[in-house]
């Protein structure tokens, strides 16, 4: 091979190999980008499942209705307590690792089902009066976001 063959080939890497393994490689960051979100949305998603165990476990306190739970025992009242916590925990982590100003499409409809949990949760009115206690302490952003859905739950729930 002379010179000139090697200075061919050379541009055709140059021209061709080069920015198609820019391609390949940005493709394959983008994927494992996605499939380490999607495996973030599984790990809370099943928190969340493991969570309502513990309210399943609990029905005395009558979690999953709207209404508040009147004349609870102290006993009761500190389990709820602590179940609120634990739901806080869970969705501060949700609203770390997955809300973003900007999202996709797909990142927007994993969200929003975890604005619906949010939002559910925050029509209850022992919740939402349990609120200010529950979120000392956590991140601001995620206490300003779900403070408005609470503030916008107990709104609607007067109309």
């Amino acid at each position: 091979m002379n010179l000139q063959t090697w200075e061919l080939l050379s541009y055709i890497v140059t021209v061709v190999a080069l920015p198609f393994a820019i391609g390949v490689f940005l493709f394959e960051q983008r994927k494992e980008r996605a499939n380490e979100e999607e495996a973030i949305w599984q790990q809370i998603s099943d928190a969340y499942i493991d969570f309502l165990e513990v309210v399943l476990a609990n029905p005395d306190l009558r979690l999953r209705s709207q209404a508040a739970t009147p004349d609870l025992s102290d006993e009761q009242r500190e389990r709820m307590w602590v179940i609120f916590d634990m739901l806080i925990s869970l969705f501060e982590r949700a609203y770390l690792l997955a809300y973003q100003e900007d999202m996709d499409d797909k990142q927007r409809r994993r969200w929003h089902s975890w604005e619906d949990y949010m939002r559910e949760w925050s029509r209850r009115e022992d919740f939402r009066g349990r609120l200010p206690y529950l979120l000392r302490g956590e991140d601001p952003g995620f206490a300003a976001y779900i403070q408005g859905l609470a503030d916008e739950e107990a709104k609607n729930s007067q109309d």
